[in-house]
């Protein structure tokens, strides 16, 4: 299945939705994913849907999970990535955090911030988790996992590298577009081509099998350190061909379009704007 968030527009909110084709509809009584969700049931309660029916052409989406309990991120986790900025293979995952304050849904526009002048790129695969657990065993793993989307980790560089500690540089307001869909676990399996481009020119491009730490070790290892909850959100890492790694530098400017795309789960189109 495919689950998205609709906008409603004129002030109703939003409406969990099953894409059908060309057709989402309606998931009565959920306001978003998240909310559908923490209902066990979930996705029974999606497959029997047959609520009011909205044209995919055109639909206003928010981010898949408007507002997840935890965003956790995941640094240096493909190999050509960790090359192209000098560091070491990890022996164990750089984990940091963002906030839903970050997200924005994915054809939104990506506001630029007054303060940086080195925002880039980094297209990521995100697993949204179904199921709570606490020190989950990599084996159960998959158990815990609803599905998967795209996400696009903006980082204000100049901020990021400011200290040893990322989360300046990593959850600036409105900056992380994430979507369109939540597509269920057994339809989509780690390995398709990720891509990122700008204004056309595809800048990152690599298989999402090709990470260091897998999806369902990522579930093992953060809900040692701490609970993981229905909706809560693993953004698994970037490749390599982030623009901070280019020479010269690149970074993204007004007017720009920067699309990212997961085969089999969807695309971001994000136009860039400085922000008002």
């Amino acid at each position: 299945m495919r689950l998205l968030t609709l906008r409603t527009g004129a002030g109703k909110g939003t409406v969990a939705v099953r894409q059908d084709g060309d057709t989402l509809t309606g998931i009565d009584g959920f306001s978003d994913v998240g909310a559908l969700l923490q209902d066990p049931a979930w996705a029974a309660i999606a497959e029997a849907a047959n609520g009011t029916t909205h044209a995919y052409d055109g639909a206003d989406l928010a981010a898949v999970v408007p507002s997840p309990g935890k965003i956790i991120c995941v640094g240096h986790n493909y190999r050509n990535h960790i090359k192209e900025m000098g560091r070491d293979i990890p022996e164990y995952p750089t984990l940091f955090a963002t906030y839903q304050e970050s997200l924005i849904g994915p054809n939104d526009d990506l506001a630029l911030p007054q303060e940086s002048d080195s925002v880039d790129w980094e297209a990521e695969l995100a697993v949204v988790i179904g199921k709570k657990g606490r020190r989950i065993s990599e084996a159960d793993a998959a158990d815990h996992i609803a599905g998967y989307s795209v996400l696009n980790d903006i980082s204000m560089r100049d901020y990021q590298f400011r200290t040893v500690q990322w989360l300046q540089g990593k959850t600036w307001e409105k900056s992380t577009p994430f979507g369109p869909a939540l597509v269920t676990k057994d339809e989509f399996k780690a390995g398709p081509l990720m891509t990122s481009a700008v204004d056309g020119e595809i800048q990152q491009s690599t298989p999402t099998g090709d990470l260091v730490f897998t999806p369902e070790f990522l579930v093992s290892y953060i809900s040692t350190i701490i609970t993981l909850n229905p909706g809560d959100v693993i953004a698994t890492g970037t490749p390599g061909g982030v623009g901070h790694a280019q020479d010269p530098k690149r970074y993204l400017q007004e007017g720009q379009l920067l699309v990212t795309t997961i085969e089999g789960l969807g695309q971001l189109n994000n136009r860039v704007v400085k922000e008002a």
